[in-house]
């Protein structure tokens, strides 16, 4: 079992106003007198606040990022109680639900009693990020407001893509529970479980080691590969010849890790093998490509070439990894024409995948940290040959 004695839920009231200096500088280079946010793992990254309740899309909940001091929050009354425990002096509520005004007269005055260097505040409207309100709201907002909404999706991504050294700390210890509970999974396995056995297996061993929750965990099996990596698990029943793939997100804290691992079940065909040993390959190149300086680009094409070269007739994800926090997937994407620079301290995925035959495929995964001098394997790497359950 992993230990938690130096793992610690939360974080000092020094974490969170350090993470607002630092967006306060980058909101000058782009000209924003604020940032206006409104999803659950943003708020969570300036406030500490956390809830079950983000599960009910009843109320809206806003936290406003100035461009100096510290972030006011705007929400239900529901929540004051629990926002009052965090490190912000500026709880303003309203009585919610109540969609003639969900907190937009609060949201006016404001965001209008910021002090205008810039003329405009940025809002959570762009890629891999999305705004909580109701738009009709949002629209109501922008006709009301004397100030330019604009956004501020780039600018939030600077901010959250590099990670402190806390919140490294938690991704670490993710990555470890799971990479035990994915190493200890074959002696539990054995031909005749379903999908649905196989990963209600892994999903309780990694609660019972400290995980909190496991949102994300698709179990895809299939003769000789898989069809897709994204739905499941089923009833379906594993037999001879059968590959399983199991790829999971589950947190610590607010914290994930987002990695997979492929099992075969009985005999393994010369194919499997060769491709399973190819995406192996891929996964230390693309580790070794992933240092300060490179690109997305770099790491995309580094992997690529060697799928391409063994055989592959198509990649239907698309990408070949991503940034990894406080969401499962996060920017940037490994993917061909991508610029992002890899700089000291992102959380990456290193996740090369083939298609070998129609309708077959397999994918590898691994998480990162960027060091000075390259990467950091935070999760325990796939065995070269793939486990075989008998």
């Amino acid at each position: 079992m992993n230990s938690e004695t130096n793992i610690k839920r939360g974080f000092a009231d020094e974490e969170f106003e350090n993470r607002t200096v630092r967006a306060q500088e980058i909101m000058h280079r782009y000209e924003l007198d604020g940032i206006l946010l409104t999803t659950p793992q943003n708020i969570r990254y300036f406030t500490g606040y956390d809830s079950q309740f983000w599960e009910s899309p009843t109320r809206p909940w806003f936290v406003i990022v100035p461009l100096s001091g510290k972030p006011i929050a705007i929400v239900p009354e529901i929540g004051a109680s629990e926002f009052n425990k965090t490190w912000l002096d500026e709880i303003k509520t309203w009585p919610s639900p109540r969609p003639e005004d969900e907190g937009i007269s609060l949201l006016k005055s404001n965001l209008e009693n910021l002090k205008k260097t810039f003329g405009q505040i940025g809002l959570e409207l762009g890629s891999e990020i999305a705004l909580r309100m109701p738009v009709r709201d949002f629209i109501k907002l922008k006709e009301v407001v004397n100030t330019n909404l604009v956004d501020g999706s780039d600018a939030i991504w600077d901010m959250r893509m590099i990670k402190t050294n806390e919140e490294i700390k938690k991704i670490k210890f993710i990555c470890s529970i799971a990479s035990d509970a994915y190493n200890a999974l074959p002696s539990a396995l054995s031909m005749g479980n379903t999908e649905r056995e196989a990963v209600h297996k892994l999903k309780m061993d990694i609660l019972s080691r400290g995980a909190d929750s496991v949102p994300f965990m698709p179990g895809i099996s299939g003769q000789g590969g898989v069809s897709q990596i994204v739905c499941g698990p089923t009833d379906r029943i594993l037999e001879d010849g059968d590959i399983l793939f199991i790829d999971t997100g589950s947190t610590f804290d607010g914290y994930f890790c987002d990695f997979d691992r492929n099992y075969a079940f009985g005999k393994v065909t010369s194919e499997v093998e060769k491709v399973y040993h190819v995406l192996w390959q891929a996964t230390e190149v693309g580790i070794k490509t992933a240092i300060p300086g490179a690109t997305t680009n770099d790491i995309f094409n580094a992997m690529n070439k060697i799928i391409q070269d063994n055989g592959a007739i198509g990649n239907n994800v698309g990408r070949l990894g991503h940034g990894l926090g406080l969401q499962l997937t996060e920017p940037p994407s490994h993917r061909s024409g991508d610029k992002t620079l890899i700089k000291e301290n992102m959380v990456l995925t290193i996740e090369p995948a083939m298609e070998y035959a129609p309708g077959k495929m397999l994918v590898h995964e691994e998480n990162i940290i960027i060091q000075k001098d390259g990467a950091e394997l935070i999760t325990k790497r796939a065995p070269k040959e793939i486990p075989v359950i008998k």
